[in-house]
């Protein structure tokens, strides 16, 4: 089957429309932040200013070629996870790059940037940094785990590796969402999303106290500037897939922002109300109450 390339200007339009969604629900989110610690919070346009100086800003420090590309791979798992997802059900225009097996190719590349950004940071030599990469991802797998099973349950239920396929058989009803049909793969998941978006209280590799340990003390400049390009992508590129697979997925851009902003919220309200864990409490929260779920809903689909 020859590719549609005219596929390729929409998915871009597609990049475009969740980048500034996603630049406004971060200031969003900090104003809320703000707004419970009673403070005032950064301006809306500030995460603007913030990303045009540091795409102007250059660089003089010289490290291996691995610590270059890191940056460049962590902005790559968020594009490549929201190119290779359907953003609106029943759209030409929107169905982005999909494919028949796209699901499999999902899960790579929400683990992608994570491990492309810990092999640019160990080779900045920088010792504080190896420790944070080694606490970040022993977390992240942690996180990573009940959500990878809560996925093979989903599979196995409708028997497809399909996303689109997946969101098809979601369309009866909001009673045919797999939130209804198999809560236990949809509580594993949603437990392993609040630890991949690495807010409260498992932000402790990012917590302010923790920053000179972390690869963010590394990187600046441009470098820090696609970091912050891949944070406003990639958090709204794993909702897409959190959406299309559990909560009936979107057929309009009025619902995709809607459920977005919905599903973020949770991480967001939980982020605010419960203070953080240390990364050891985090592994161990994770392994006792999300894995167990996420195996239970396999054993029963």
């Amino acid at each position: 089957m020859p590719f549609d390339w005219m596929k390729i200007p929409y998915a871009l339009l597609t990049l475009f429309i969740v980048f500034n969604f996603g630049m406004l629900l971060n200031a969003l989110i900090q104003k809320i932040g703000a707004r419970v610690g009673r403070r005032y919070g950064v301006p809306i346009w500030q995460n603007y200013a913030d990303l045009i100086k540091n795409y102007g800003l250059r660089s003089s420090i010289t490290h291996g070629v691995m610590y270059y590309l890191g940056p460049v791979f962590r902005l790559t798992g968020g594009v490549g996870l929201l190119l290779f997802v359907p953003t609106i059900y029943g759209s030409e225009m929107f169905s982005n790059l999909s494919f028949a097996g796209d699901l499999i190719l999902a899960l790579y590349f929400v683990f992608f940037g994570t491990l492309g950004m810990a092999l640019g940071a160990g080779e900045s030599g920088h010792p504080n940094a190896a420790i944070g990469i080694t606490r970040g991802l022993s977390q992240v797998t942690a996180a990573e785990l009940p959500f990878a099973l809560a996925v093979f349950s989903v599979a196995l239920q409708y028997q497809t590796f399909s996303i689109t396929d997946i969101v098809a058989v979601q369309q009866a009803g909001f009673t045919s969402w797999t939130l209804f049909t198999n809560p236990l793969a949809v509580a594993a998941a949603m437990l392993s999303f609040l630890g991949s978006m690495m807010r409260p209280p498992f932000d402790v590799v990012l917590a302010p106290q923790e920053i000179p340990i972390g690869p963010p003390t590394e990187y600046h400049s441009s470098y820090l500037a696609l970091m912050q390009t891949n944070r406003a992508i990639f958090p709204i590129a794993k909702i897409v897939l959190y959406m299309s697979l559990f909560f009936g997925g979107a057929a309009s851009w009025p619902v995709f922002f809607l459920k977005v902003f919905a599903i973020y919220m949770v991480s967001v309200l939980v982020g605010v109300a419960f203070p953080r864990f240390r990364v050891e409490q985090s592994i161990r929260w994770f392994l006792i109450w999300a894995v167990p779920l996420g195996v239970l809903s396999i054993v029963l689909v």
